[in-house]
């Protein structure tokens, strides 16, 4: 059974689930200024192929007027004022996006995945985001470990390392030719926070790359996150009974196992219930 893609029109996220019963590890991306889930979903669906019991949590950013474009709404994580390294500037929206992403650590801590079970991952405005949030977080929320790509520390004034997360693996991917986010801002985000207590920052530079990711850059990701995040069953949440999904989870399960075109016309539940039971019951 392969994992599902589940999109959320209100919410603009999307979600890579694991088959029923595989779930145990998730990650959450981030995507940059002024785009959307939609931009990461392909690198996440090329890491749930090698990843297929971690669960990808893709949001969206609010959409909201960016100083640095004139004023015009864009999905932004925080407001960017000027083209410096943001490490001196406010960032409005910062904590507001900050505790949107840590609701969605809790819900995932609350479903039964444990923090150290989970990755925070962003490119650029998302990278930023994803220190942020991580090296900040309670000491019992210590995550498995943070993945940067082209980010940045902004508002660093405000940073504060939250003591017991010094080990907390990062990996800083940066292209050396970025010339939207310098190869030198890289350098003194790991500078400042290696200041501040971390002690397994990896900055890796990529030749000839500018603002974007590669396919070098992305097979060290992956080494990256298949190290913090291995697959682990005795942490996986057990399949939920059938019988207590409601139909649209039914429907979602039945359409993930392909088994759409058996349910043609059934109106009852319990046929729903029968069929998904069924269905487990040959596949254990």
């Amino acid at each position: 059974m392969a994992s599902r893609v589940i999109r959320d029109g209100a919410s603009n996220t999307i979600t890579i689930v694991p088959p029923d019963g595989q779930h145990s590890a998730t990650m959450l991306i981030m995507h940059g200024l002024g785009d959307s889930a939609d931009g990461f979903a392909d690198v996440a669906e090329m890491f749930s192929s090698r990843m297929p019991y971690c669960k990808f949590i893709l949001p969206t950013a609010p959409c909201q007027p960016v100083t640095l474009n004139g004023g015009m709404a864009m999905n932004s994580w925080y407001d960017i004022v000027g083209l410096d390294d943001r490490a001196s500037e406010t960032c409005d929206g910062l904590a507001e996006s900050c505790a949107t992403i840590r609701d969605v650590l809790k819900r995932e801590n609350a479903a039964g995945i444990p923090y150290s079970r989970m990755v925070l991952a962003g490119f650029s405005q998302g990278g930023a985001m994803s220190l942020t949030v991580g090296m900040q977080l309670q000491q019992e929320e210590k995550l498995a470990g943070i993945l940067v790509m082209s980010g940045y520390l902004p508002a660093a004034k405000n940073f504060h390392l939250t003591p017991g997360l010094e080990d907390t693996p990062i990996l800083h991917c940066h292209g050396l030719s970025d010339p939207m986010v310098r190869y030198d801002w890289a350098e003194k985000t790991k500078a400042e926070i290696t200041r501040q207590g971390a002690s397994q920052y990896e900055l890796k530079g990529y030749p000839g790359l500018t603002h974007s990711v590669s396919p070098e850059e992305l097979n060290h990701a992956l080494d990256f996150l298949t190290r913090v995040l291995p697959n682990d069953a005795s942490f996986a949440i057990p399949a939920k009974d059938p019988a207590d999904m409601s139909v649209k989870e039914l429907k979602e399960a039945i359409r993930a196992a392909g088994l759409s075109a058996q349910a043609v016309g059934f109106c009852e539940k319990s046929e729903y219930v029968q069929l998904l039971s069924s269905h487990r019951n040959k596949s254990s």
